[in-house]
């Protein structure tokens, strides 16, 4: 059965593409496009049909302009229609080039031939219809995070990668030299995309491997514990699992929390320092933190 999109397009001011792009994020949209038309954007997003009925959609178009009269600006002309899975595809292709992240990294669409010239590591990815491009703020915190766990590091370590969508993060893991890396996802669609991603990295199964299951269900079936955990997730719940996630970690491990918004950011330590963790080192990119933290060290 073919799946139809809702393609979501937002004319708008400058300064109303923060609050836009994150009420889009927090809908659930599948990332954004931007182009610059005059002294205004174009934002485009899609989002499947199944998700969501076009009342909702009209509900989201309400906040957008709620948002303009709150900071005085112009309200956005927003405008939805759907397209089949097959129009979806080749637009939503046509607006991810290669993107350097970091120091080492530069993310490859599938569709695309590498470039020669190159001296930065190719992660190749094709997300199909789940997140993790590498252009969201939350990847990009992640990846600059395990470049500073992993580079000039000790590679003998067991990483744990929470909620892998397309697999980046955990494949990056692997391509900077981890010699052991466990991906998790409760999303079957995820788990599929992000093992087509491990093939077209050339990631052997004996360093990767990706499995559909839950925090609770790892818990309960994995004895040993991790040296590293990226946990790229929604701020509630990872909030809500942090108690078993804590548990699956060794005296010395590092962990990776990404998918924080500014304003949870206070939820999210109080948490993490009830279970005896302390921040290492902090990141934010527009709306978004990230941290690095580690296990308190008991005198």
């Amino acid at each position: 059965m073919s799946t139809s999109w809702w393609e979501i397009t937002i004319l708008c001011h400058p300064n109303l593409e923060d609050s836009i792009c994150w009420r889009l994020d927090q809908f659930g949209c599948l990332g954004t496009s931007r182009e610059v038309r005059g002294k205004f954007y174009t934002i485009q997003t899609y989002i499947p049909k199944l998700k969501y009925q076009s009342l909702e959609i009209s509900t989201l178009f309400f906040w957008f302009h709620q948002d303009a009269l709150n900071l005085c600006l112009p309200k956005p002309l927003a405008s939805w229609k759907l397209i089949n899975n097959e129009d979806w595809n080749n637009r939503w292709k046509k607006y991810w080039q290669p993107t350097e992240i970091g120091q080492h990294f530069l993310v490859y669409p599938a569709w695309l031939t590498i470039s020669k010239n190159t001296k930065k590591i190719v992660l190749r990815l094709d997300p199909g219809t789940v997140f993790g491009t590498g252009t969201h703020p939350t990847t990009q915190l992640s990846l600059n995070f395990l470049e500073m766990c992993l580079v000039n590091q000790l590679k003998n370590i067991s990483i744990l990668d929470i909620g892998t969508g397309s697999g980046i993060l955990a494949i990056a893991a692997a391509l900077l030299g981890a010699n052991k890396v466990h991906a998790i996802d409760v999303d079957y669609l995820a788990v599929d995309v992000a093992l087509n991603n491990q093939c077209l990295n050339k990631i052997n199964p004996n360093v990767l491997t990706i499995y559909q299951q839950s925090i609770d269900q790892l818990s309960e079936s994995m004895p040993n514990k991790f040296d590293g955990i990226i946990c790229n997730i929604l701020a509630e719940t990872m909030i809500h699992k942090f108690p078993k996630l804590s548990k699956l970690a060794k005296p010395n491990t590092w962990m990776i929390l990404s998918g924080i918004l500014l304003d949870q950011s206070e939820n999210v330590i109080n948490i993490l320092e009830k279970y005896g963790w302390t921040v290492t080192n902090y990141s934010q990119k527009e709306q978004w933190c990230a941290y690095r933290i580690c296990k308190v060290k008991k005198i």
